[in-house]
């Protein structure tokens, strides 16, 4: 199923400032909100589709990318999803909880569970490099890339408390995750809120840690994921797959795998956007007589015919043999860049011949026998 466009979703349009985009996502996420909407599925699908929309279009680095390259271009064709498709509400509320603005009793969770309001682990990012071909640009491919990062920890499905064992509520904070300090100023008292030192503002204490991983819920691993690259990306263009990066330590929520392309160079093929561009070189006789030669494709070889009297300089074009656009519709095409090459050297017979024909208008329309085997040996020569 496809995705929607996240201006649409939003309610906004293509040139929403970053205030409109914000105002628009919170009356979305007030209207569709868990506490006001408890048991309905369809209005929790409605805040997380919104939540997501909101993740890539208040970051101006996704918003760019989404703007030219759409989904695709965050990576949504690709394992494991886009930007966002695999929110859960506790990563909504943990990143956009702020947004609410104290609404629903300052609760950021369904049912009004003050437990929302503790620290969420997130894992960081990973960024890896992938190279490719022009061939696997023009078709799309699915990479397995092997990488070595952080996982949950198996023995303790990533709690981080021995056997899946019990957390109790820090007594410092008493579960809330932050502490409220008040002190006495010339100005009068003050009071600030901070995370809980104890705790690390998770708001709770792991009885007995994991000896496997030491409490930390994660350990060092290889994985190996597969990405879906669709077709028509290009060199420094990057793609995310949603999840697929570092677990986050006790359960929290694992960072994005950022894949950055690397196009590999083609032997005769250069690549101009969607374009792709071939130097031919033909021989004088060719380009006076005309031809027929082969020119690489990325896919093969194309017979092209260079017209009688072909100057240099010529541009040809093979219509829709270029590369496909990343999310629109249709390919580039292959211009072919026509070189006449010129001969260095001469023998005294093809210097002869050479100034018969610069003294005259045009070749020779009856070429005498020497002159056509002058013809074949240059065509000989340059093929």
């Amino acid at each position: 199923m496809s995705k929607r466009d996240y201006y649409e979703v939003l309610e906004v349009d293509r040139n929403a400032s970053e205030t409109d985009i914000k105002k628009a996502y919170r009356k979305l996420a007030l209207k569709y909100h868990p506490d006001k909407n408890p048991n309905d599925h369809t209005a929790e699908d409605k805040f997380k589709e919104a939540a997501e929309a909101y993740e890539v279009l208040s970051n101006p680095d996704k918003k760019a990318k989404y703007d030219r390259y759409g989904h695709a271009g965050l990576g949504g064709s690709g394992g494991g999803g886009g930007y966002g498709g695999g929110m859960s509400m506790d990563d909504i509320f943990s990143q956009f909880g702020d947004i609410f603005g104290g609404a629903f009793g300052g609760s950021f969770g369904g049912g009004g569970s003050s437990s929302r309001g503790r620290r969420v682990n997130k894992g960081s990012n990973l960024r890896v490099k992938v190279k490719m071909n022009l061939q696997e640009i023009a078709t799309g491919v699915e990479k397995k890339i092997k990488v070595s990062k952080y996982v949950s920890c198996k023995p303790c499905s990533g709690t981080g408390a021995e056997h899946g064992g019990s957390y109790a509520n820090c007594s410092t904070c008493h579960g809330s995750g932050h502490v409220t300090r008040v002190t006495s100023t010339f100005l009068g008292q003050m009071q600030t809120t901070a995370t809980c030192p104890t705790c690390g503002g998770e708001g709770r204490i792991i009885t007995k840690k994991c000896t496997h991983c030491q409490g930390n819920g994660v350990v060092r691993d290889e994985e190996v994921i597969p990405i879906n690259i669709p077709a028509g990306v290009g060199e420094g263009m990057q793609l995310s797959v949603n999840g697929k990066g570092n677990a986050g330590a006790r359960g929290g929520i694992p960072g994005d795998l950022i894949v950055l392309i690397e196009e590999e160079k083609h032997a005769e093929l250069e690549r101009d956007g969607n374009n792709l561009i071939h130097n031919l070189f033909i021989s004088i006789p060719d380009a006076a007589l005309g031809a027929q030669v082969e020119v690489p494709t990325v896919d093969g070889k194309a017979r092209l015919k260079i017209a009688p009297g072909t100057q240099p300089g010529k541009v040809l074009r093979l219509k829709g043999k270029g590369l496909p656009s990343v999310n629109s519709y249709g390919n580039g095409d292959l211009l072919i860049n026509v070189n006449v090459w010129v001969p260095k050297e001469l023998n005294k017979e093809e210097r002869q011949l050479m100034e018969k024909l610069q003294q005259a208008t045009n070749f020779i329309p009856n070429p005498s026998a020497s002159e056509k085997r002058f013809f074949d040996r240059m065509r000989e020569y340059f093929s």
